[in-house]
């Protein structure tokens, strides 16, 4: 590609020089879908009892720096098999753009990796050593992802195991560090949440559809078809409101967490902003709406667990 081209892309997606190009190597819009878990596992631990705050603050940090960590090895090993290029749109660019080599990306995600490892040494000390073991299985596949002989992110359960592991795992872990327990509610409450972790997954596919059946790729979306990709996605979102709905009315949520609803109006927009486009760039607003679709929903969720232990 020539550098007009180079420039001119850059352009359209706003990227910028400076601090900016490590920022988007780390995929901020992204990084809700690791907050939201914590945030959501740590309010329903503080109903159950209290609350450690610096080990939530550890959890916080450490799950962000396993999936910034994540989003580099995707970078790095996309480069690396000739996945990604200059007009590649939803990566940071910040090798084939701003020709930041490719081992610096790969170092950077291995050091954070370790800075969580420290953090959960920190969070067994406190809590139980069977978290080390979880959290290390959560590292290996942040690593399988896009890294291996056949990474998971290529195939149709990329979905299953980022929505699985960041959303009902890491419930699950952030819950059990503060009440050295877990419930049945705790599992069932992370699943919505694991839905919407889960579609962020799906919209990258259905932007990147095309680019991916080049490659060889069998995500989910390839294999239904963008349509029909666009309309699961739709149905994913409606499964989430619905058990939702129905925790309130069971008793498992709290009335409080009907406000969660105001996020339905964001996941609507995401499958109008999908609708009749074909365009990588066409669709990155729609990508963006499903990253706060899932921010809005498990901020709100956390909040409501909140409010129902205040009041």
């Amino acid at each position: 590609m020539h550098s007009t081209d180079k420039t001119n892309i850059k352009h359209v997606l706003n990227e910028k020089e400076g601090f900016q190009i490590w920022w988007r190597l780390l995929r901020p819009h992204t990084l809700t879908a690791s907050f939201v878990p914590v945030f959501v596992g740590t309010m329903l631990a503080y109903i159950d009892g209290s609350i450690n705050i610096p080990l939530f603050l550890a959890m916080l940090v450490a799950s962000m720096l396993i999936q910034s960590a994540t989003n580099m090895f995707n970078e790095y090993y996309d480069f690396v098999r000739g996945l990604d290029n200059e007009q590649s749109v939803g990566i940071g660019g910040t090798i084939v753009r701003d020709g930041i080599p490719a081992k610096t990306v790969l170092n950077l995600a291995i050091a954070f990796f370790g800075i969580a490892m420290l953090l959960g040494i920190y969070i067994c000390a406190v809590s139980s050593w069977w978290i080390a073991v979880i959290g290390l299985v959560c590292m290996l596949f942040g690593y399988l992802y896009t890294g291996g002989p056949l990474p998971i992110a290529y195939t149709p359960l990329g979905e299953l195991f980022s929505g699985f592991l960041m959303g009902t795992v890491i419930i699950g872990i952030s819950y059990y560090i503060q009440t050295l327990a877990i419930t049945a509610t705790v599992v069932l409450v992370s699943i919505p949440v694991a839905i919407f972790i889960g579609s962020i997954m799906m919209s990258n596919n259905i932007r990147d559809l095309d680019g991916d059946k080049e490659n060889g790729r069998k995500t989910i979306a390839i294999l239904l078809g963008r349509k029909n990709a666009v309309r699961f996605l739709g149905i994913l979102f409606f499964i989430a409101f619905g058990l939702t709905a129905y925790y309130i009315i069971d008793g498992l949520l709290p009335v409080w967490s009907i406000i969660v609803f105001i996020s339905a109006v964001k996941a609507v927009d995401v499958v109008k902003k999908f609708q009749g486009k074909t365009k990588p760039l066409e669709m990155v607003p729609a990508m963006i709406a499903t990253g706060k679709t899932n921010t809005i929903y498990g901020f709100l969720l956390g909040v409501s667990l909140l409010l129902s232990k205040l009041f």
